[in-house]
C-alpha cells in the first residue's frame, strides 16, 4: 500500500541514517481516497523511542547512548520512553540502587518512564521504598503509573500526583499526563502489573486493576479532548491473563493507540497490531511495540494519526546496540562505574566451594555433560532454587534447571560473585508452576530425549528423583519419579495428583523446547517469582557457608553402569 507523502519522507529520513532497513515493513491501514485526502492533508506523525527491562544492565549503556543521539539526529522529536525493571539483576544495582542507571537517564534526556515491579524490590528492607523515591527525585523526567496508589508509603506519598496533567513537573509520578507534540496533545498514561504484590515487595503501595484503571483514565484524557493516547505498560506483552497483559489491554479499552510495552522480555521485532475486541469485533487499531531486555534493542516506533486521532500507519523496529560505536562521553561517565564493579566481582559471595565443580561439555576427554548428566553443580544450583521459591510458596516440591543455563564451572576456594554471575549469567527469574505428575513426565522424557548425547534443556533437578532408559525410543524412557518428602524418604509421583515446581521464567516459559511448560505458562498456571537466578545462588552458598554438593542418584540412566 501506498503511504502519504510526508510519512514516506520520514521513511525516507530514517533510512538516510541506518535506523530503518529496506526490508522494514510499513503498514498503512487505509488507503486513503481522494477526497479524504482534501479533508486531511497533514496526518499527524509520533516519533517514540523505547526500551523496557534494562534490569540495571549498564556494561553497555555508551552504546546505548549512541543509538538514541542518532535517531534523533534523523527525528528531533522522537520521545524516549521506559516500560520499567530499570532496578534490580546486575552488581550495578547491587552497588548503586538505580543511580548509576538515572545518570545515563538523564543524559539521553528520557521524556516518561512507568513503574515495574522490581522497582518495588526493596519495599520490605529497613529503608523501604528510600532507594525508589531518591530515583524519581534524581530524576529529569516525570513518571507515569495509572493503576498504583503511592498514598500511603511514606518515602513515595509525597512525590505522588492522583491527577492527569497537562502541567508535568520533573521527579513527580502522575496518573496520566498530556505532553503537546508538533502542535497536537498526546497523553500518556502507565501500568504496572497486579502480580507486583506477589513477587515483589510493594508493601503499603497498593496495585488496581489495569482494565478498569485505564478504561478510566482513557476517558479522562478524551474529556480533554486527547484523542492520542500511549499506554506505557510492565505488564507483559501474552503474560498470565489471569493478572494482566498487553493484549488483553489492547482487547478491552478503547482508545489506547499505542502500547510501549516491558515485563516479558519480548522481543518484537515488528510491532503486533490489535484491530478487534474481546468480542471481537472490529475496533480501531492498537499497535503494541516491546524491545527485549537488557538494553539489547532500541526500539523505534512511528504512528501516523488522521484528524480523529485513529491510528492510519506504522512503522517500527529494534536497533541492535550491541553494532554502534561507544559514546565518548558516556563512556569517560561508565568508568568509575564500570572500575567500581569490577572490583566488586572479585567480592567473596560468603561460601566456600570445598571441589572444583565442573559443568563440562562432551567432547574427546569427556564424556560427562552439563546438558546430559547429573552434576553436583547442577544439584547446588536447583537445591538453591527449591530453598528460595519456598521463601514464596512453602508448597513448592521440586525444582528444575535447565543444563544449558549454566554456562561455566566453579573453582575450588572462595566462591566471587564473578563467578556466580558467569555461571549463571542470564538474569532469568525463579517462576513456580502448577503440573500434574504426567506432565512432569513429559517434562522429563523431553529432558532426556537426546541423551546421552546433549541437550540444553536436560533438566538438573531437586526434591526429587527419576530413572530412565536411553536405549527406549524418546518419549518413551522415563521408568520412575520419585517426590522427596519432608522427613527425606520418596514416594512414587502420581500421574494424576498436581504439584508445584520451580524452575527459571526461561523454562517455565517453553524455552528449550518444553512444549508441556508452554501450555502451563499460557493456562495460567506459572507465576514469576522476580528473583533473580544468580542472586539466588550467590545468597544460597552464602547461607550454606561450606559448599559442597555431591552426586545423589538423582539422575539416573539404566543404560549405563
Amino acid at each position: 500500500m501506498s503511504f502519504n507523502t510526508k510519512f514516506k519522507r520520514l521513511l525516507a529520513s530514517s533510512l538516510a541514517v541506518g535506523l530503518i532497513s529496506s526490508q522494514v515493513a510499513m503498514t498503512s491501514f487505509a488507503e486513503p481516497n481522494e477526497q479524504s485526502k482534501k479533508k486531511d492533508p497533514k496526518p499527524f506523525n509520533l516519533s517514540l523511542m523505547h526500551i523496557n527491562d534494562t534490569h540495571a544492565r549498564l556494561d553497555n549503556v555508551a552504546k546505548r547512548v549512541t543509538a538514541v543521539k542518532e535517531v534523533r539526529a534523523a527525528k528531533p522529536d522522537a520521545l524516549l520512553l521506559d516500560a520499567g525493571d530499570v532496578f534490580s539483576g546486575s552488581l550495578y544495582f547491587n552497588e548503586f540502587k538505580g543511580q548509576a542507571d538515572l545518570e545515563f537517564m538523564n543524559l539521553l534526556d528520557y521524556d516518561i518512564m512507568t513503574f515495574g515491579n522490581h522497582e518495588f524490590d526493596l519495599g520490605a528492607s529497613p529503608e523501604g521504598h528510600q532507594a525508589l523515591a531518591e530515583f524519581v527525585k534524581n530524576a529529569d523526567f516525570p513518571f507515569v503509573s495509572t493503576n498504583v496508589n503511592f498514598s500511603e508509603d511514606p518515602n513515595l506519598a509525597p512525590l505522588f500526583n492522583n491527577q492527569i496533567t497537562d502541567r508535568v513537573e520533573d521527579s513527580n509520578i502522575y496518573q496520566g499526563v498530556v505532553k503537546e507534540v508538533n502542535g497536537e496533545k498526546v497523553g500518556f498514561i502507565g501500568l504496572t502489573t497486579e502480580e507486583t504484590k506477589d513477587i515483589s515487595s510493594p508493601e503499603a503501595v497498593v496495585f488496581k486493576n489495569y482494565i478498569k484503571a485505564a478504561a478510566k483514565a482513557v476517558k479522562k484524557l478524551e474529556n480533554r479532548g486527547v484523542n492520542k493516547i500511549v499506554a506505557i505498560t510492565h505488564l507483559g506483552y501474552d503474560d498470565n491473563p489471569q493478572y494482566d497483559n498487553d493484549l488483553e489491554l489492547a482487547k478491552y479499552v478503547d482508545g489506547i493507540d499505542v502500547i510501549v510495552g516491558g515485563h516479558s522480555h519480548t522481543q518484537l521485532n515488528a510491532p503486533v497490531v490489535v484491530s478487534a475486541d474481546e468480542n471481537g469485533v472490529q475496533k480501531d487499531p492498537t499497535v503494541i511495540v516491546q524491545a527485549y531486555q537488557y538494553s539489547e534493542y532500541l526500539g523505534t516506533l512511528d504512528v501516523e494519526f488522521d484528524k480523529q486521532g485513529k491510528v492510519v500507519g506504522h512503522a517500527g523496529q529494534l536497533i541492535e546496540i550491541a553494532k554502534k560505536a561507544a559514546d565518548p562521553e558516556a563512556a569517560a561517565l561508565l568508568k568509575p562505574y564500570a572500575d567500581k564493579i569490577a572490583e566488586i566481582k572479585n567480592k567473596p559471595t560468603g561460601g566456600f566451594a570445598q571441589e572444583f565443580l565442573a559443568a563440562p561439555r562432551l567432547g574427546p576427554t569427556s564424556d560427562i555433560s552439563v546438558r546430559a548428566n547429573e552434576l553436583p553443580i547442577g544439584n547446588l544450583i536447583t537445591d538453591g532454587m527449591l530453598d528460595k521459591a519456598r521463601d514464596f510458596n512453602p508448597n513448592v516440591s521440586m525444582a528444575f534447571q535447565n543444563g544449558g543455563g549454566i554456562r561455566a564451572s566453579i573453582d575450588q576456594g572462595e566462591i566471587t560473585y564473578g563467578e556466580v554471575l558467569t555461571t549463571l549469567p542470564f538474569g532469568n527469574t525463579l517462576a513456580t508452576m502448577k503440573l500434574t505428575g504426567a506432565e512432569i513426565k513429559n517434562a522429563l522424557e523431553h529432558s532426556v530425549s537426546q541423551a546421552p548425547g546433549e541437550n540444553g534443556g536436560f533438566l538438573h533437578v531437586s526434591g526429587m528423583k527419576f530413572t530412565y532408559d536411553s536405549t527406549k525410543a524418546a518419549g518413551s524412557r522415563v521408568e520412575t519419579m520419585e517426590v522427596k518428602n519432608a522427613d527425606g524418604t520418596f514416594t512414587a509421583i502420581d500421574p494424576a495428583q498436581e504439584y508445584v515446581i520451580a524452575t527459571n521464567a526461561f523454562t517455565a516459559k517453553g524455552g528449550d523446547g518444553f512444549t508441556v511448560f508452554k501450555n502451563a505458562y499460557e493456562q495460567g498456571r506459572v507465576t514469576d517469582l522476580g528473583a533473580s537466578d544468580w542472586e539466588n545462588l550467590r545468597d544460597y552458598v552464602a547461607e550454606l557457608g561450606t559448599v559442597n554438593p555431591v552426586l545423589e542418584g538423582r539422575i539416573v540412566d539404566v543404560a549405563r553402569p
